[in-house]
């Protein structure tokens, strides 16, 4: 792996290279150690290496620090957010699209280029991957006449609106599925092992260019129901469909790789926030070692208690068969007093100077082993499934639930679909553990404890809340996905604040809505401006107020956080 993504990176450079010297091409095509012409199957390779690796620090600065923060997924020290965030922005213009570009432009000079379809519609499906994540946090951006300036000397681009956006990317994605699916078309040319993602499998791409449709049907749902429906009968009626079974999961494994490096404590260490890890607890949820360790509360700690006749602190019951694991607040200033014991000890014992004294850490921070493989000379290795199973099924289950599916085959109800999403989601977070060395839910193929946890009564479909039941799960199942976690309680309104099932945490502070996209220049400048003024978008605005207050355009009708119906 590691010298394949070293000759990735040669042909990503030399890729890049050329369209950040489009005046310059004649001096690149006479120098012979140049590389102009590079293989198009190494060009996947590195968009597709890209879109998994570039997020580092996107997972320290967004991930952490505010995304899983505002979703409730974790507790941590609030920080300010800074210019570290939207890398997703600039990677997709300088490392995902330039290669897309390139595969597709030498394929049109190919003589036999009817026999490069296949693989010219793969590269719209990875574009379409992370653009629906740029646009995600930054509303109208470039793509219609992105990259033109590589090719045409155009570097003025105008900022298409989202509404665009989709309705392009639905165009592009319902292209890529009708040629995939097109066995009449012969002779096709592959990437075969270049593909990083899918080995050639033109099947599983398909699931994924359908279960993209799903996340845009998603994001439409609050401006243009009527979309949203018309899309999920789309997929559910294409023959081959979305994924629904974890071999066509966009999964991706690099035992020379982690976003964390061994610096996941950087800055400041997190925890579980008290409404995730309750619920766990009461669902005996195999996730919950999976996604948090254990506290000090293990072994003797009782024999010390009682030898001191000391008691532990209010907020936790001594009867409580997960005692070992505990939550903090969400938000520290709505209970300072267990928002304390983060960074403080529960001590015990004689506490004259001196005298032994046992000193107990009692809040669960999030499984460091889990995210990070190779944490302080773990030898665990990285794997992340960016597009998951379970995803694609919940969003069948939540869109028959509401009754979009009426008249059509939907392959099953809304309770099959679900199951099969809760399962996969435990079988696929457990299987990350179990790459990673960490703590895991269940040791075996876990039929038996998914089976308990589907038949529980914190899980099992009831017939009062079932939608809701479908929103926690692809609520818990989007902790290895803090983009995805974001857009989903931000379309949702879930978890909500009245729930008596799964209660959202009093949260005070302003929650951003959005990132911001700065002047570009002077030579792109006006698109820009009228670009923010048409969304009404305060022009280079970086603050809370205003981040928390303006709505891109699938957002402006979705509830508050806190406030689903």
């Amino acid at each position: 792996m590691k010298r394949v993504s070293k000759y990735i990176a040669v042909m990503g450079l030399a890729v890049l290279t050329c369209g950040s010297c489009t005046k310059q091409f004649g001096e690149l095509n006479t120098d012979p150690t140049i590389v102009t012409t590079p293989d198009i199957k190494f060009l996947l390779s590195y968009s597709q290496e890209r879109v998994m690796t570039y997020n580092g620090g996107e997972w320290i600065w967004e991930g952490m620090e505010q995304l899983f923060r505002y979703t409730q997924h974790v507790t941590a020290s609030p920080y300010e957010i800074t210019g570290n965030v939207n890398g997703r922005y600039g990677v997709y213009y300088s490392q995902i699209l330039p290669n897309l570009f390139e595969i597709r432009r030498q394929i049109s000079t190919i003589p036999k280029k009817e026999q490069y379809q296949k693989m010219q519609e793969v590269t719209y499906i990875v574009q379409v991957l992370h653009g629906i994540k740029v646009t995600d946090m930054n509303g109208s951006i470039p793509y219609t006449e992105a990259i033109q300036g590589r090719y045409e000397s155009k570097y003025n681009p105008v900022y298409d609106t989202q509404e665009d956006l989709f309705n392009t990317w639905l165009t592009e994605l319902d292209n890529a599925i009708s040629v995939l699916s097109n066995s009449s078309l012969l002779n096709q040319q592959t990437y075969g092992n270049s593909d990083i993602f899918y080995k050639g499998d033109w099947v599983k791409w398909v699931k994924l260019a359908n279960t993209l449709k799903l996340r845009i049907a998603a994001r439409l749902e609050n401006e243009d129901v009527a979309k949203t429906k018309e899309i999920f009968k789309q997929v559910m009626q294409d023959a081959i469909g979305p994924i629904d079974n974890d071999d066509a999961q966009l999964s991706y494994s690099n035992p020379d790789f982690s976003p964390f490096g061994n610096d996941i404590n950087y800055r400041s260490a997190r925890y579980g926030s008290t409404s995730i890890v309750n619920f766990l607890k009461a669902a005996d949820d195999p996730r919950l070692p999976i996604y948090f360790e254990t506290n000090d509360l293990e072994g003797t700690y009782e024999d010390t208690l009682t030898k001191y006749a000391a008691n532990l602190p209010a907020f936790i019951d001594p009867n409580d068969p997960h005692i070992n694991f505990q939550g903090a607040p969400a938000d520290w200033t709505t209970n300072p007093t267990v928002a304390g014991y983060i960074s403080n000890a529960f001590a015990v014992g004689n506490t004259n100077a001196g005298n032994t004294v046992s000193r107990f850490f009692l809040i669960s921070p999030i499984n460091r082993k889990f995210f990070s493989p190779r944490l302080d000379g773990a030898t665990g290795n990285y794997t992340d499934v960016l597009v998951t199973n379970a995803e694609s099924c919940l969003l069948v289950a939540e869109f028959i639930e509401k009754g979009y599916g009426d008249g059509i085959d939907t392959k099953g109800t809304a309770e099959d679909w679900y199951k099969k999403g809760v399962s996969s989601s435990i079988k696929t977070m457990n299987s990350i553990a179990v790459a990673a060395q960490s703590a895991t839910g269940f040791s075996g193929n876990g039929i038996a404890e998914i089976e308990d946890y589907l038949n529980g009564s914190k899980v099992k479909f009831n017939g009062i809340n079932d939608l809701e039941r479908i929103y926690i799960q692809q609520y818990l199942n989007f902790y290895r996905n803090a983009s995805e976690a974001f857009v989903f309680v931000r379309r949702t309104g879930y978890p909500k604040n009245s729930s008596i099932y799964y209660q959202r945490e009093l949260f005070n502070e302003p929650i951003a809505r959005r990132w911001w996209l700065t002047d570009p220049g002077e030579v792109n400048r006006a698109n820009w401006n009228a670009a923010m003024t048409a969304q009404g978008f305060t022009p280079n605005a970086q603050d809370m107020p205003t981040l928390s207050t303006q709505r891109i355009w699938y957002d402006k009708n979705a509830p508050d956080f806190g406030e689903g119906q």
